[in-house]
């Protein structure tokens, strides 16, 4: 399974930070081969949002929906997503927001397991660079969101 991490510090709030991740219906106009975003469900229980959503991700012969489970945490200010249904068999990640004077250390974690074996080994050799695309378009748009020095 491709696993990857990736930190950087973003100059912005790490409110700012949570609220972009979370809205998972702007996606498209940021998030390399997203080309839908839909919440289903978000529900918030004490210290928590619950969110059920499908992202549709495509690129050349590959475009798939897939339905994952997300869960805010605001005390420790994380975010968890877990796959529902689709094309992959595994899909685990978990952002870290820790707000650092002006800026936010952002952590993100990765791994993912397709259910297709060819395409998933089609994946695991791009994973890297497509990994780096997606997390430079959560900067470059939280910066033009957020960061108006």
């Amino acid at each position: 399974m491709p696993y990857a991490s990736i930190k950087k510090e973003i100059p912005c709030s790490k409110e700012d930070l949570i609220k972009m991740v979370l809205d998972i219906e702007k996606y498209p106009e940021f998030v390399p081969w997203c080309l839908n975003g839909t919440i289903h469900s978000k529900k918030e229980k004490d210290d928590k949002i619950e969110i059920i959503a499908d992202l549709q991700i495509g690129k050349s012969f590959f475009n798939e929906t897939y339905k994952s489970f997300v869960i805010y945490e605001k005390s420790s200010d994380t975010i968890h997503v877990t796959n529902m249904d689709g094309p992959l068999k595994h899909l685990e990640n978990k952002w870290y927001f820790k707000q650092k004077e002006e800026n936010s250390e952002v952590n993100f974690h990765v791994d993912f397991e397709l259910k297709n074996k060819i395409l998933n080994m089609v994946m695991v050799k791009s994973f890297d660079i497509g990994l780096k695309k997606i997390a430079d378009a959560f900067e470059k748009r939280a910066i033009e969101l957020f960061n108006r020095a």
